[in-house]
């Protein structure tokens, strides 16, 4: 990664409004960049801008040094593009929780935000995404409680209000001179 350029990995639990918050971050920081993961899932499956790609073409592009960063998750593989992460300025990429030690390692600078909500507002809206079952949401929310990988101190955005707080809250934790 480029020395100028600072990295930052949203995590947490599904429902917790990550996507949500990084658009707006967006809209409110023209020079935040978002890194799009490739996920071996089908490009129209709904939720955020991605590359879908089959476990083939994943394997093949892991094969040969195309992902800064790849990990598997709710039995999919999502991928960050090494060329993604080299220019400049400020970069987001959505993260997983049990990457973040692999993370650390490949980019020491790295700053954890940990987007979180309460179990009730990460059912409602688990259930309005439609995606998953009765029983994907409860198992979702069994892990919504996964702690971070010692040694990590994330900051903290609790995403229980308005859209407008929790974007306010996440530029609020992309700033530099947060601890």
């Amino acid at each position: 990664m480029s020395g100028s350029a600072r990295l930052f990995a949203i995590v947490g639990p599904s429902g917790a409004g990550k996507d949500t918050l990084i658009a707006g971050a967006m809209a409110a920081l023209p020079d935040l960049r978002l890194v799009r993961r490739v996920i071996t899932r089908p490009s129209d499956a709904g939720g955020e801008d991605f590359e879908g790609v089959t476990p083939e073409v994943f394997a093949m592009r892991k094969a040969a040094g195309e992902f800064a960063l790849d990990w598997g998750a709710h039995g999919l593989c999502y991928g960050l593009p090494a060329a993604a992460l080299q220019a400049p300025g400020t970069v987001v990429f959505n993260g997983s929780r049990a990457a973040l030690p692999q993370a650390l390692d490949r980019f020491p600078d790295l700053v954890v935000i940990l987007v979180t909500a309460p179990d009730a507002v990460l059912a409602t809206r688990l259930a309005a995404r439609g995606r998953e079952t009765v029983g994907d949401i409860r198992l979702r929310l069994a892990r919504a409680d996964f702690a971070l990988p010692p040694g990590i101190t994330p900051r903290v955005v609790v995403n229980d209000g308005s859209q407008a707080q929790g974007v306010a809250r996440l530029v609020a934790a992309l700033q530099p001179d947060r601890g």
